[in-house]
């Protein structure tokens, strides 16, 4: 049984409507390239900045909604599964989740992950607390994917491997992660940590990054990657430009590695 996955790797901006249209031109590419299974990457809707109450309201949108609904329109034609990395979905009045979403080749959402692990970190003289304007999900995410059984985390949980254990404890073998990972952190830590997680869970970890500033002036680190069970990386995209990367997820892979290492057993 075999699943070919595309990963996108983009530098979103701080205009919404731009970056919804570019994420179904880059989807529609990896469409017509045979990817069943396409992974955006967190945050992929927007990279506004979020300083204030006010755009927290402006940029948070309910689930479906302006980002989703077509990605929803696009896996139902064409009869793939699309992760909408993740977009800031709707809560309180003064705060938002960080969701990520899977949409299944119906059309429907089937699985949805809201952030567990909140980012807080100062990268130069900028201090960075999603805590401020997020809330903290609670709930695992997995879903069947075409023989595959996917977990769903985003960017910050990879170095909370806890959170990987517990899917692989679930019959998980496919682990997503969307990121928007900086590149002061993700030069010392990003490549580590998704091989890590991937070597640890005999499983795959499908990791989609942003490149390129933010609107805070933060640069992302790009680098997309798709990890096999063994941590041998099978596909990685650059550090500055978008791109799609590929490759071909096997059920023989995981026998073999985990046949290899019973560490499960």
């Amino acid at each position: 049984m075999a699943l070919k996955v595309a990963i996108i790797q983009l530098n979103a901006g701080a205009d919404k409507s731009a970056n919804i249209n570019k994420a179904r031109r880059l989807v529609g590419r990896a469409i017509r390239s045979r990817a069943r299974l396409i992974v955006l990457p967190e945050v992929f809707n927007s990279r506004a900045g979020i300083k204030t109450a006010k755009d927290v309201s402006r940029v948070a949108e309910k689930i479906p909604g302006p980002s989703t609904s077509p990605l929803m329109d696009l896996a139902g034609k064409h009869k793939v599964y699309i992760l909408a990395g993740s977009v800031l979905e709707k809560a309180k009045p003064k705060k938002a989740y960080n969701t990520s979403i899977l949409i299944s080749p119906t059309g429907q959402i089937v699985a949805k992950y809201r952030k567990q692990n909140l980012f807080k970190a100062v990268i130069g003289k900028k201090a960075l607390n999603e805590s401020r304007w997020l809330l903290a999900g609670k709930k695992r995410a997995v879903a069947s994917i075409r023989g595959f059984r996917a977990g769903l985390t985003i960017c910050y949980d990879l170095r909370f491997p806890s959170l990987y254990r517990d899917y692989a404890r679930r019959g998980v073998n496919v682990m997503c992660a969307p990121a928007c990972f900086t590149r002061k952190t993700g030069e010392a830590h990003w490549q580590t940590l998704v091989r890590a997680r991937a070597i640890e869970n005999l499983s795959y970890v499908l990791a989609a990054n942003q490149c390129g500033k933010d609107a805070r002036g933060v640069m992302s680190y790009g680098h997309s990657m798709i990890v096999g069970p063994w941590g041998n990386v099978l596909a990685q995209a650059g550090a500055g430009k978008e791109a799609i990367i590929y490759a071909t997820l096997t059920k023989k892979a995981l026998r073999d590695c985990r046949k290899i290492l019973p560490s499960f057993k």
